[in-house]
């Protein structure tokens, strides 16, 4: 029955999901729609929000394109490619590969977002070297995989609470930072954690479809080409002038990219020495640029490995300014303020997780960045929880407000089940030379958010924290 609903749902998404670029039009005309009639704010400076709010994610973009390049690069050294030889022998059937590879992408996302990037390489490279591998299926689960992050070493909120001088503590909404055992080390996250580790996987085998019709990689692909490539280590060989050189000497040259790779290891190690643990993403893109030069060698093979990384980023490149805009209009209108008033005004002791959770997955539409997404609805959910909690002792309302905190994080972390705003980060590795979109995928997406919705919600509400 499970696997029935998940086919229609799919059919559905087939026939009456747009283009993800048609998607942020869409959206981008509602969100202007709906400020205008409900804050009455003026034509023009709904678009003045937008235009302002258009290049405002400019540096998330582009630290998008180089985690994705820069890790996909790592995946195309020789190293990689032994250890998915190796994995050919041991995963054999295409229910195999779906539990390992969503089980994997869960422990990858949960250490950091960016290594969704090491799941979409290792998911592909499976799909072209196995029969029977439903592709659009593989890519819903690797997409599907990659929320846990939520829970993890990268999660945004948690970490933006326990930093110290933090927006919120200099706008007076918080007097001290919230340490993350509070958060991400609560009974609450942990059972978080265990539903992504335990349930996800065992659901993804309850949602294989069952149909013969299954869209295999080799039947997706736009042309043979992609499979027939040259090695990395022989294009290189190939551009080597027909006499000896300097110039081919120091493009093949190993000892100068080897000192960068020093360098570079050492400022990683002084980075995790003075700040422990921390993850970002200009830790993990330099992390992946100095392991891909250290992986190819030479900088001409590593300059053929950036050219063949960066042949499918242009959705990421013209989509995310769009996505931008919409938060403009959120932002500079004050509609997310608004939103978060209007939600926070209705909730009760009993009932301010789960509207936190509801305003998290809504907001998430409009402004789909956890930190963003925070920063405009984030103050007024805290005021509203320390006015339900007020007279209590400080360290229960710490809880409340570390609850409805993490509650926003779950929910705009699972609404992206129903946008398709990251899958952009899971295109550019997995839609290589393949005819996909996303309403190829989303369908596969529509029951994991039901029943996630559903435990989640209980989670966040009834949950010890």
């Amino acid at each position: 029955m499970i696997n029935k609903l998940g086919e229609k749902f799919t059919k559905i998404f087939e026939k009456y999901m747009p283009n993800a670029f048609v998607f942020a039009i869409l959206l981008t005309i509602i969100t202007a729609l709906v400020t205008f009639f409900w804050m009455q704010v003026t034509p023009i400076k709904i678009i003045q929000s937008w235009y302002d709010g258009f290049w405002s994610l400019l540096e998330f973009g582009m630290q998008v394109v180089l985690i994705i390049i820069t890790g996909f690069t790592i995946a195309l050294s020789p190293v990689v490619k032994k250890v998915i030889d190796k994995l050919v022998l041991y995963l054999k059937t295409p229910r195999q590969i779906y539990f390992f590879v969503s089980l994997i992408g869960i422990i990858l996302s949960m250490i950091s977002f960016g290594w969704i990037v090491i799941t979409c390489v290792l998911a592909r490279e499976l799909a072209l070297r196995t029969k029977g591998i439903n592709y659009p299926f593989l890519v819903a689960l690797v997409y599907f995989s990659s929320g846990s992050w939520v829970t993890g070493l990268s999660s945004s909120i948690p970490l933006l609470l326990g930093t110290k001088d933090n927006y919120l503590i200099e706008a007076g909404v918080l007097l001290e930072t919230i340490p993350t055992s509070y958060t991400l080390g609560s009974p609450l996250n942990m059972a978080m954690m265990i539903l992504f580790l335990v349930f996800a996987p065992l659901l993804i085998l309850l949602l294989i479809p069952k149909t013969t019709k299954i869209k295999e990689i080799s039947d997706m692909l736009e042309s043979t080409s992609i499979q027939k490539e040259s090695s990395i280590k022989e294009e290189a060989a190939s551009l080597n002038l027909a006499f000896n050189s300097i110039s081919d000497r120091l493009n093949n040259g190993i000892v100068f990219q080897m000192i960068i790779v020093l360098m570079g290891l050492t400022y990683i190690i002084f980075h995790f020495y003075t700040n422990g643990f921390q993850l970002n993403f200009n830790i993990m893109i330099f992390i992946f640029l100095i392991l891909g030069l250290f992986l190819h060698k030479t900088p001409m093979r590593y300059a053929i490995a950036m050219k063949r990384s960066s042949r499918n980023i242009s959705g990421i490149l013209y989509q995310y300014p769009f996505y931008a805009g919409i938060m403009g209009i959120m932002l500079y209108t004050g509609l997310g303020t608004k939103l978060a008033e209007f939600m926070a005004s209705t909730a009760t002791i009993h009932t301010y997780p789960f509207l936190a959770y509801i305003t998290g997955g809504f907001t998430n539409f409009a402004i789909p960045s956890a930190g963003g997404e925070f920063a405009v609805i984030g103050p007024s959910i805290i005021n509203a929880v320390k006015e339900i909690g007020a007279g209590l002792p400080a360290s229960e309302i710490t809880t409340m407000i570390s609850r409805a905190s993490l509650s926003i994080a779950y929910g705009e972390s699972l609404s992206n089940l129903l946008q398709p705003f990251y899958l952009l980060l899971v295109f550019p590795i997995m839609g290589i030379g393949i005819k996909i979109q996303a309403r190829d995928v989303m369908g596969y997406l529509v029951i994991p958010f039901i029943v996630f919705f559903t435990i989640q919600s209980i989670l966040v509400t009834w949950m010890p924290l």
